[in-house]
């Protein structure tokens, strides 16, 4: 198996992330901008990242496989229904959208640069490693799966 090379939740990264934004916004207060309704528009882009989430959850749920991102080999069954095949990690997307609505909210430039940082993070510590323990679990299934399904969107 290949190990998770860094033992760090993704909610955890996520949040992290979401303050670094915070802390980049009060540190470069030129950089705002007024965006109208910024709030509404904030909750409902939230809203929806955390609808994609759960939407994953559920779908693992309702298969019986592990939501446990730090542990892929204890997946018991490759999910590539629903939401699964748009995206192949509906969860990870939802965690940007909602940094996405985060950026909106601080209503700076400059927190918008985070989001990038957070998809290359997530891109080599968490999902190439999960997609290695995947593809050793589920063999050419899981490489099919891979080939017709991008990896965010």
């Amino acid at each position: 198996m290949y190990p998770i090379k860094l033992k760090i939740p993704p909610p955890l990264v996520a949040f992290g992330m979401a303050v670094l934004m915070w802390v980049v916004a009060r540190a470069s207060p030129t950089m705002g901008f007024v965006l109208p309704a910024r709030r509404t528009i904030a909750a409902c882009v939230a809203l929806a990242g955390v609808l994609i989430a759960v939407v994953g959850v559920v779908a693992f749920r309702r298969a019986g496989t592990t939501v446990t991102p730090l542990q892929p080999e204890r997946a018991s069954t490759l999910v590539t229904s629903g939401i699964y095949k748009i995206t192949r990690n509906p969860m990870y997307l939802g965690m940007l959208i909602v940094l996405t609505a985060w950026a909106l909210s601080l209503s700076n430039a400059l927190a918008f640069l985070v989001l990038p940082g957070f998809v290359l993070y997530m891109n080599r510590f968490q999902i190439r490693p999960e997609e290695r323990a995947l593809e050793s679990l589920f063999g050419a299934d899981f490489v099919a799966y891979r080939s017709r399904v991008r990896r965010w969107l």
